[in-house]
């Protein structure tokens, strides 16, 4: 069977079921990475460890469970979504520019710590988490 015969004989459900996850993917509202912003987060950091070392200096950061979790530059712990607002990429990092901001490498995305967009890329804000300091744990929790 050749290639034309072999495309015709699928039908058009075929077709569209090939066709959809093409169309979708291009789509600027769809989610490129796909991937869900975290949810039921829960967990503690030892600050005196390897693990929680970054976030011994202001502006250090860590990733942990799709979560960037941040010493500010006054000093206080931030810890918000790793997955960006815009199209559910996991490129948020925390960066010490503007006073300490949120920064999605895809497209650029921006965002204060309180998550609100700073730039036009996407009028999503970016999941914010709790933080609570103990002694020298760090729980990061919804």
């Amino acid at each position: 069977m050749e290639r034309k015969e072999f495309l015709r004989s699928l039908g058009a459900g075929a077709a569209v079921a090939l066709a959809f996850p093409c169309l979708n993917g291009c789509s600027k509202d769809g989610a490129v990475g796909g991937l869900p912003v975290p949810t039921g987060i829960d967990f503690t950091i030892d600050l005196d460890s390897q693990e929680g070392a970054p976030l011994q200096n202001n502006g250090g950061f860590i990733l942990k469970q799709f979560v960037v979790v941040a010493k500010n530059l006054e000093g206080q712990y931030v810890a918000a979504s790793q997955i960006c607002s815009h199209q559910q990429t996991e490129e948020v990092r925390f960066i010490t520019e503007d006073g300490g901001i949120y920064r999605c490498a895809t497209h650029g995305a921006r965002f204060d710590q309180t998550g609100t967009p700073l730039n036009s890329i996407t009028n999503n804000p970016l999941k914010i988490f709790n933080t609570e300091l103990n002694g020298n744990v760090l729980r990061v929790f919804e």
